[in-house]
């Protein structure tokens, strides 16, 4: 989902997702880590 849209607009995908995990921590999004991580288990992976 984060490493889609990162890869979208160029950017690195580890870093889009760190940025996503924080401002989920400090915000009132926490719940979107566990959907990140449910997302990440389902969405096959691309070769």
């Amino acid at each position: 989902m984060v490493g889609g849209l990162a890869d979208h607009f160029g950017l690195d995908p580890t870093l889009a997702r760190i940025i996503y995990v924080l401002v989920s921590i400090f915000s009132a999004a926490f719940p979107g880590i566990l959907v990140y991580i449910i997302l990440w288990i389902l969405i096959p992976q691309e070769d």
